[in-house]
C-alpha cells in the first residue's frame, strides 16, 4: 500500500491564546483586592471596515477578562495635533493602563512620529520608536504584540530556536524588525528579507522556520520553502467574499513544511490575547 501525502503539524492559535488569557485572568485577580482594574484605550481616527472590525473583536476579549477597554475615536479627519493630544492626555492619566494607536491612520501621517506621545510604560503594542529601541538594546520593553505572538505559538508548541535559521520576509516596525530582535535574544540565526532580496525563494528555502510577514497573498509557495520547515503565516489578507487569506500557498506548502500555522487561527488570536496580556502587565507595574 502507497502511504499518503505527508501534511505539516497544524500550528493552531487556539490552545496558544487560551493559555496567555489563562496568565491574564490570574494576573487580574491578583489586582483586584487593591481595587485596580486594568484599563486599555484605542486612540482610533479611521473609518476603515476592517480597522473597526478589530477593534471590536478586543473589546469583547478585554469583557471576558474584565479589562476596560474603551475607544477615543477622533474621526478619519483628525490632524496629527488632535491625535498627538488625545494620546499625551492619555499617557498622564492615572487611571489609564494601556494604549493603543489604531491604524490606519489619516493620509499624510505618521504612526511612528505620533507614537512618541505614547509613555513606554502603557505602549502595550509597542509602536513607540522608544519601545522598539529598547527591545533593539535588549532592554525591557513592549513588542508589538504580533511579534510577541509569533514567538509566545512557537513556543507553545515547542519549536526550538537556538541555533536556528530564521528567515523572516518582511520588514515592518510592527512584525519583521521586532521579531527578528526577538528571535536574537533566543539565539536564532536570523535574515530578513523584503522587496529589494535577490532571488527569495533561495534564500527562504534555507530557513528551519520561516516567518511570512509580507502582506501579499500567497506570496509563499512550494518552491519557497525547504523540507521540514516550520513557517508560520502571519498575512491577513481580505478575500472578496470577506475571508482571510494569509501570505502563505497553504495548499502548496503544507505537503513540504514541517508544520505551519493557519490562517484565521494561527498568530491572530494570540495576537489578540498577547495585547490584553500586555495591558494587565502594564496595570501591575503601574
Amino acid at each position: 500500500m502507497t502511504a499518503g501525502p505527508v501534511t505539516a503539524r497544524a500550528l493552531s492559535g487556539k490552545e496558544a491564546a487560551a493559555m496567555l488569557n489563562g496568565q491574564t485572568s490570574a494576573l487580574v485577580s491578583r489586582l483586584s483586592p487593591a481595587g485596580t482594574v486594568p484599563r486599555l484605550v484605542i486612540v482610533s481616527a479611521t473609518d476603515d471596515a476592517s480597522s473597526a472590525w478589530y477593534v471590536r473583536s478586543i473589546i469583547r476579549a478585554a469583557g471576558r477578562l474584565d479589562i476596560e477597554c474603551d475607544v477615543r475615536d477622533l474621526g478619519p479627519g483628525a490632524d496629527a495635533a488632535a491625535i498627538s493630544g488625545a494620546l499625551s492626555a492619555l499617557s498622564a492619566d492615572p487611571a489609564v493602563h494601556g494604549i493603543i494607536l489604531q491604524t490606519p491612520l489619516p493620509p499624510g501621517l505618521s504612526a511612528a512620529e505620533l507614537a512618541l506621545a505614547i509613555d513606554p510604560a502603557k505602549d502595550v503594542d509597542g509602536a513607540s520608536p522608544v519601545s522598539l529601541g529598547r527591545l533593539s538594546a535588549g532592554l525591557k520593553a513592549f513588542a508589538p504584540a504580533t511579534a510577541q505572538a509569533v514567538l509566545r505559538l512557537l513556543d507553545f508548541h515547542t519549536i526550538e530556536l537556538s541555533g536556528r535559521r530564521a528567515v523572516i520576509v518582511g520588514r515592518s516596525t510592527v512584525v519583521g524588525k521586532p521579531l527578528a530582535q526577538l528571535l536574537l535574544a533566543r539565539n536564532a540565526t536570523v535574515t530578513i528579507c523584503h522587496s529589494r532580496t535577490r532571488d527569495l525563494p533561495t534564500v527562504t528555502a534555507q530557513a528551519e522556520v520561516l516567518v511570512a510577514a509580507a502582506g501579499r497573498p500567497a506570496l509563499i509557495g512550494a518552491g519557497y520553502v525547504g523540507a521540514g520547515a516550520v513557517v508560520i503565516d502571519v498575512g491577513t489578507n481580505p478575500t472578496s467574499d470577506g475571508g482571510l487569506v494569509g501570505d502563505v500557498d497553504a495548499s502548496a506548502v503544507a505537503p513540504i513544511a514541517g508544520a505551519l500555522s493557519p490562517v484565521p487561527g494561527g498568530v491572530g488570536p494570540v495576537t489578540t490575547a498577547q495585547l490584553l496580556l500586555n495591558a494587565a502587565s502594564a496595570a501591575a507595574a503601574a
